[in-house]
């Protein structure tokens, strides 16, 4: 009769080996699963589990399944998701430096964009730690250009047109050139546009390709704005309840997805644009006048940024300009 309480003792020892080895972590995500940081987020996902022998499996929900764009960083923090990625210049209205890679030509290169994310980490950390969250890694989005169903010469051609915003900075780019700001998030882009809610915006060839846009916009003019970046975030007391090897191989596989994902930028920029180009879509250069007048939009958000920022914005882009 003593093997009962031994096999007791193992059963239970396995049922909790068992628990700790079905450690799930869910990710949501806004973008499809075909889009490249989509893409990145499985690799990712599929390099934990390796990494930790399938200690920690962690699930992503692309095309904004699980949660919508705007309740990612939420649901992250409340501890409703783990582990989720979001699109930082959607929280410019909470704290000013989480729009700082939505400045128009701040940081319009893989290279700028790369400077400004060393300056703007440290203060992204130290914020989010106050939110009991922690970034991961981040992946610019390759440089925004103009989409729109009508040819842009100027600014002046914007003048009317159904804007699709999906940031502050998008809308006031819409106020300032005259445009009707629509809100409307990656996962409706497709419908609005073929709906005529929306004619024109600032968005990447990625976003053009992922809502087969060529289908319905003609003209995509490369002003080379902005990369803006997608973050994933980690609930730090989900983080902290893993064990130092798994933490560690989370940490690891993190960096591996930054790396992997700035290269996967750079090569989808050219592929998406070259697929809606063969879609019937026209790749142009902005006109003398239309970058003009853009740039002037960008020294405008800048100097009300700035404003917003206060000391913290000025160190940010005096740290940057160094």
């Amino acid at each position: 009769m003593k093997l009962l309480p031994t096999l007791i003792t193992a059963a239970a020892l396995l049922v909790a080996a068992t628990a700790q080895a079905q450690t799930k972590w869910d990710l949501p995500a806004a973008y499809p699963a075909g889009n490249f940081h989509s893409v990145n987020l499985a690799e990712f996902a599929a390099d934990v589990d390796k990494a930790t022998a399938g200690k920690l499996k962690i699930t992503v929900h692309p095309g904004a399944s699980l949660f919508k764009a705007p309740e990612i960083k939420r649901a992250v923090q409340g501890g409703q998701a783990q582990i989720g990625e979001v699109l930082l210049v959607n929280f410019q209205n909470e704290w000013q430096i989480f729009g700082a890679d939505g400045l128009p030509f701040l940081a319009d290169s893989w290279e700028k964009a790369a400077k400004l994310w060393q300056v703007q980490k440290p203060m992204l950390e130290r914020k989010l730690a106050e939110q009991g969250m922690m970034v991961l890694y981040a992946v610019p989005w390759p440089p925004q250009g103009i989409y729109s169903k009508r040819p842009l010469a100027s600014a002046a051609d914007l003048k009317g047109i159904k804007w699709r915003a999906y940031s502050p900075a998008t809308s006031r780019i819409a106020e300032l050139v005259g445009a009707q700001p629509v809100t409307v998030q990656a996962a409706e882009v497709s419908q609005a546009f073929a709906t005529g809610v929306a004619e024109s915006m600032m968005s990447s060839g990625s976003t053009g390709w992922d809502a087969k846009l060529h289908e319905h916009v003609k003209f995509w003019y490369d002003t080379q704005a902005w990369l803006p970046k997608n973050a994933v975030l980690v609930n730090m007391t989900a983080f902290k309840a893993l064990d130092k090897p798994t933490q560690d191989a989370l940490m690891k596989a993190g960096a591996d997805a930054e790396k992997r994902g700035w290269a996967a930028s750079q090569k989808a920029n050219g592929e998406t644009l070259d697929k809606l180009k063969a879609g019937g879509m026209a790749i142009l250069p902005p006109s003398p006048q239309l970058k003009a007048d853009m740039a002037k939009v960008g020294d405008t958000l800048l100097k009300e940024w700035l404003e917003k920022a206060g000391p913290e914005g000025k160190a940010l882009v005096d740290a940057f300009a160094k």
